[in-house]
């Protein structure tokens, strides 16, 4: 069972890298749940606040994701509009059945906001590129606190190598 546990459980961290990049799997979140089953596995230790800690940053992660192509959006100089159209374009792009619904949902967003609020089509175009960057950013760290926790998952599996004896 502990292996299947181990297993199971790496399958979670290799489908939290991929999780970063397409938007159907919340990439760190995912990871963490390979952390809650390795602390299963009979013979390997994990401490409580190791899953609380690293369930804090991966659900820190999942909500800036939320939040990071707005705020790209307004420093773009992006208004209230391109922001609202952001987040509205991430959710439309999240469920439409489309390639890169979610970074086509959120230039898209940002742009037909800006739009709607009368401001000229160089600031929408330069909003929406801000929300595309937002985006990119938000993409970029959820990679890396997914790497970072398939390092730690090795680095354990690593001090308990007795496992697969």
């Amino acid at each position: 069972m502990d292996i299947f546990l181990i297993v199971m459980a790496a399958l979670l961290m290799v489908l939290g890298i991929l999780g970063s990049f397409l938007p159907i799997l919340p990439g760190p979140i995912t990871s963490w749940f390979g952390f809650l089953l390795l602390k299963f596995s009979t013979p390997i230790e994990i401490s409580n606040k190791f899953l609380i800690i690293t369930f804090v940053i991966a659900l820190l992660i999942w909500v800036l994701d939320y939040f990071i192509p707005a705020i790209g959006t307004k420093k773009f100089g992006g208004s209230k509009y391109g922001v609202i159209g952001t987040t509205l374009g991430l959710i439309v792009g999240l469920i439409a059945p489309i390639p890169g619904g979610i970074i086509i949902g959120a230039f898209l967003g940002a742009l037909i906001g800006e739009l709607l609020n009368n401001t000229d089509s160089k600031t929408a175009l330069k909003a929406a590129f801000g929300s595309f960057l937002g985006f990119i950013t938000s993409t970029f760290l959820k990679f890396v606190v997914a790497a970072i926790y398939f390092g730690l998952f090795t680095s354990i599996l690593w001090e308990n190598k007795s496992v697969f004896n």
